[in-house]
């Protein structure tokens, strides 16, 4: 039972350590040939964890030839776009100027009903909206509808928006973030006394807290109980 807890924990370890550094990329974004990985290397990592009879090493080696074999194709992909058309393929125009293209649909075997439940996933459950839809590499639906039922931006408006950047949290769970502090120039001690006028005697009560590019301070306490 000590072996399996110990090879599992490994095994564990350099799962984790291999998913990190293959990227930060959800499932659904992945490429066919970064998924086929995935599967293998999940496949791999169970066979070591259940059998005992199989040596440990056998199985990270296989998990390592498999991570630096995904790596090696990432980066060759990134720096030549011949050999990501290759590896990846390329994107599928499905409707092209507000006209569905049949051929291609029926090249990639996807019917109108697929198509029809990805546009409404995406807000236009009226394919007349749609100027173009595209079929990603990673099989997401881009779709650009058609000027006349494109939102309303300020720029059409003429109107000057403000710059909003991105706010900063400065408490995280009752502890003080002192680096984030430190990006916006403030201090502990000015942070405490803003706290204290929100009604919270010590970090410790507050769940949430950050500044906005404007010094807005947002403050969330914990629940009682």
């Amino acid at each position: 039972m000590l072996i399996v807890f110990v090879r599992s924990l490994l095994l564990y370890t350099v799962l984790a350590i291999t998913i990190r550094i293959m990227g930060k990329r959800q499932i659904g974004q992945l490429q066919p040939f970064e998924f086929v990985i995935a599967v293998l290397i999940a496949e791999l990592a169970g066979i070591p964890m259940s059998d005992t009879d199989i040596p440990l090493a056998n199985g990270l080696v296989a998990i390592l030839t498999l991570m630096i074999s995904q790596v090696t194709l990432a980066y060759i992909t990134l720096k030549s776009n011949r050999a990501r058309g290759i590896i990846c393929g390329t994107p599928s125009i499905l409707i092209e100027k507000g006209k569905i293209m049949e051929k291609e649909m029926r090249r990639l075997r996807y019917n109108i009903n697929d198509l029809i439940e990805q546009l409404r996933l995406k807000g236009y459950p009226n394919i007349a909206d749609v100027d173009f839809a595209i079929l990603e590499t990673d099989g997401q639906l881009s779709v650009i509808p058609k000027p006349a039922k494109r939102p309303v931006v300020a720029e059409d408006l003429n109107i000057t928006s403000r710059y909003e950047g991105l706010p900063l949290s400065v408490v995280l769970d009752g502890h003080i973030l002192k680096n984030d502090l430190k990006k916006l120039g403030l201090t502990e001690e000015w942070l405490i006394e803003q706290l204290k006028r929100a009604g919270f005697q010590d970090t410790s009560q507050v769940l949430f807290a950050c500044i906005d590019d404007s010094g807005q301070l947002f403050i969330q306490g914990k629940q009682k109980g």
